[in-house]
């Protein structure tokens, strides 16, 4: 999986599985020390995610309440929202509305 950043927006390419979430947890820590309040991570790109992959975003969501900030999944395709609604952690994460 790749990762990049476009201002306060971490774009995610490939496979999100649970290699990676280190180096994305890595990233949203350091997206909620900076000072915007709404952190973005873009999933547009994603071929495929696993349930330790949607966790670390669960719990950036629950961290940036806390801390006043904010995370938006933007770009969710089928697969990734299948996902969060059979683990049912749609509830603690934040979907971007997707025009029509």
């Amino acid at each position: 999986m790749d990762l990049h950043t476009d201002g306060p927006t971490l774009v995610l390419v490939g496979h999100f599985h649970g290699r990676s979430t280190d180096h994305v947890r890595s990233a949203l820590r350091a997206r909620l020390d900076a000072p915007e309040h709404e952190i973005v991570v873009d999933l547009t790109a994603v071929d495929s995610v696993d349930v330790p992959a949607l966790r670390v975003l669960a719990f950036a969501s629950h961290d940036a309440l806390r801390t006043g900030h904010h995370v938006v999944l933007r770009g969710c395709g089928p697969a990734v929202l299948r996902m969060l609604h059979l683990t049912r952690l749609m509830r603690f994460v934040e979907v971007e509305q997707q025009a029509a």
